[in-house]
């Protein structure tokens, strides 16, 4: 294990005022995304797509790292390059979605358990092999009535830093997610405790497993009420919140914390970071963006799967990655996003 080039990586993946693009969408998933703008989802389709916004040198600059999905590591440009060299040739550094999705966990009902594992230390070094140099794992929590369990949290943990250690084994940077879902009618308090209870475990697991912390990248959850709540916390409320857990769980060794969206509006994510990192401009670590649909929405919808179109998707996405690329730094207004 290169220790030292594992912290530099990690180091670039959160590199002040960049974050890292998910375009790591499953084939069901971004069909489903295709479906809503009418674009037929096609392994052409889906390659021209994410072709344009690695094309996109204005909106590449705010760009740290981008998560691929197995199909888009192997795929070439309509010119023949591999996309895995334009991101290169972008300034940024390309990963791999590694986990194999979500399945119901035994014995916990409405609870699931993320799967991959197997064979996973050969698939590390044929995507290394493509270009990959950081990889990402989601686990998913949910809360709800009687969950999550400990059960959830501690299997979902262990498989975690599991993964953790065998990117790092193969000279890979683990991207950690351990996501606890918005979708429910909990509280911002209940999200809170959950949130900090499900962090110690996978710090607790990531230390048996002997993973490094130093090579390692955190993609958290913010601290939110579910989207059924009716009382939703405002932006500094969950701002504060957030940075109360990070404080209480996070050790000061993790090189960077790049958030998940997690079904946040575009805006709402935006302003989220920026207010963290304005209130909070010293942390031990720095607080940027992962994100997938809050960078992909507006681009999606711009382009709508027509070549004419490319121009105005690539300006989306561009203003996106610009208005987030200032959140990593506290820098954001809102009257920005109505200059566009």
């Amino acid at each position: 294990m290169n220790m030292g080039e594992l912290n530099r990586i990690a180091k670039a993946m959160v590199a002040k005022g960049r974050g890292i693009l998910a375009a790591d969408e499953s084939s069901a998933t971004i069909k489903k995304r295709f479906d809503v703008i009418g674009v037929t989802s096609t392994e052409e389709t889906r390659r021209d797509y994410r072709e344009f916004m690695f094309r996109s040198a204005e909106g590449m600059k705010h760009i740290s790292g981008v998560i691929l999905y197995d199909e888009t590591i192997r795929q070439k440009a309509k010119d023949g390059t591999p996309l895995v060299k334009l991101i290169e040739q972008a300034g940024a550094i390309p990963g791999i979605k590694v986990d194999k999705g979500t399945k119901p966990l035994p014995f916990c009902p409405g609870e699931v358990v993320t799967e991959g594992l197997d064979g996973l230390r050969e698939r590390l070094i044929e995507y290394r092999e493509l270009g990959a140099r950081f990889a990402k794992w989601r686990a998913v929590i949910d809360i709800g009535s009687g969950i999550p369990s400990y059960t959830c949290i501690r299997v979902n943990a262990n498989l975690l830093a599991r993964y953790a250690a065998l990117c790092q084994d193969v000279d890979i940077v683990p991207i950690v997610e351990p996501e606890v879902l918005m979708d429910g009618d909990h509280d911002v308090e209940r999200c809170e405790g959950i949130t900090e209870w499900v962090l110690k475990e996978v710090f607790q697991e990531l230390y048996y497993q002997r993973v490094t912390l130093e090579g390692m990248v955190l993609k958290p959850n913010m601290v939110i009420a579910g989207k059924k709540c009716a009382k939703q916390a405002g932006v500094e409320e969950v701002a504060e919140r957030t940075v109360k857990v990070l404080k209480r769980c996070v050790p000061s060794a993790v090189p960077g914390i790049a958030f998940l969206s997690g079904g946040q509006s575009d805006e709402e994510a935006t302003a989220h970071l920026n207010a963290m990192n304005a209130a909070h401009p010293n942390l031990p670590w720095p607080l940027t963006f992962s994100y997938g649909r809050a960078l992909q929405a507006a681009p999606q919808k711009a382009w709508s799967g027509k070549t004419e179109n490319v121009p105005a998707g690539q300006k989306a996405f561009a203003h996106r990655a610009k208005m987030n690329g200032l959140a990593a730094t506290g820098a954001w207004k809102k009257d920005l996003e109505k200059a566009a």
